[in-house]
């Protein structure tokens, strides 16, 4: 073969394997594109929330829902900040709406408001931000981009009434709360029946302190009821309910052998009860906030967001039940407890959601 020829072979052999070459470059560049794509649609998903006034540690509501969008942030591999998970707290009610156009403007998917008085709020900014989610806590607002999530308070504060009709020598209750609104009614409501279910001739006493971030009223309120000889409170008043602990507590530290107990709300609160080796806190009515902000939050992911819609959880759903009282309470008054929580699951009592 003449050089000229054997020059010109190799030329075509080097070309086609140039273009095959080239071919599969390309086609390796699609491959990683759809294979980046598809890793990239798993993680554009972000969520975030406005506390109300309570604050995020507040061992109670918003602290819950924090605690429930962490975990969704974890379980999905997400970090904290822009495309991830956040928060913005709110220190008064002035900044609802200031808080969730900024959490908007963050472009994140889906936005919680934690509590009833942020409705007016997100109402008005779903309206105008059509293109976000919204979900809210405790509260209900018709619009077509807005999940409404309420509980059934007023079965897991049934549970509460029960063990503390069962729990108290002075046979006198106290129930303190924080804003008179239905949320909080629910809870009163649900915790006088579970009382009169086992001693109807107690009236509990009820005081409200009108706010939700007053730690001082709520001492105050707890202290008047612990000197009339009331021995178990239950509160349902957020930040201010802390106020209803530090009383008990320096009662149990000034008399070790005071018998006062505080029933907490939302959160497992007994940490907030140590006194020594003490502790006030009988139970807690867990409220499982957490627990419904990863059900929406991961229905939103999953392109099933239940927008326009209302979701409730009760006994049935997990969403609300007593937590592990350490001891505090006796197994035969938890298995009459246990007794009363079946039947309410089952249907059998219906628990009131007003007061009389």
């Amino acid at each position: 073969m003449s050089k000229r020829k054997y020059g010109l072979a190799l030329s075509l052999v080097l070309a086609a394997g140039t273009i095959l070459g080239a071919c599969g470059t390309d086609k390796d560049k699609e491959k990683d594109n759809n294979t980046s794509s598809s890793g990239g649609n798993q993680s554009e998903f972000s969520v975030a929330m406005v506390t109300d006034v309570g604050g995020v540690d507040d061992k109670s509501f918003n602290q819950s829902a924090w605690e429930g969008i962490q975990q969704f942030g974890k379980d999905n591999e997400m970090t904290k900040g822009d495309g991830g998970f956040d928060y913005l707290q709110s220190k008064d009610e002035s900044d609802y709406t200031s808080n969730l156009n900024a959490l908007t403007r963050r472009d994140f998917n889906l936005v919680f408001g934690v509590g009833f008085l942020m409705e007016d709020a997100i109402d008005t900014i779903a309206s105008q931000q059509t293109e976000t989610n919204y979900a809210i806590i405790d509260g209900v607002v018709d619009q077509p981009n807005v999940a409404s999530i309420l509980f059934k308070e007023q079965e897991g504060a049934f549970l509460a009434g029960v063990a503390a009709a069962l729990m108290t020598k002075s046979d006198k209750i106290g129930f303190v709360g924080g804003m008179e609104i239905p949320v909080i009614e629910r809870f009163q409501a649900g915790f006088e029946a579970g009382v009169a279910a086992v001693k109807p001739d107690i009236k509990v006493d009820v005081q409200y302190t009108g706010a939700f971030d007053k730690a001082e009223l709520g001492k105050a309120a707890a202290g008047r009821m612990y000197s009339s000889g009331v021995d178990i409170i239950f509160h349902a008043a957020g930040g201010s309910g802390n106020g209803v602990f530090t009383e008990a507590k320096e009662r149990k530290k000034a008399d070790k052998d005071a018998y006062v107990w505080v029933i907490g709300v939302d959160s497992d609160q007994y940490e907030e009860g140590k006194v020594g080796d003490d502790n006030v806190t009988l139970t807690s009515m867990l409220k499982r906030v957490d627990v419904a902000v990863q059900d929406i939050s991961n229905l939103a992911k999953e392109g099933k967001f239940p927008g326009g819609e209302t979701k409730v959880y009760g006994l049935h759903d997990d969403g609300v039940t007593l937590a592990d009282s350490r001891g505090a309470i006796p197994e035969d008054v938890l298995k009459q407890v246990d007794d009363y929580a079946k039947k309410i699951a089952d249907g059998e009592i219906e628990v009131p959601e007003f007061t009389k």
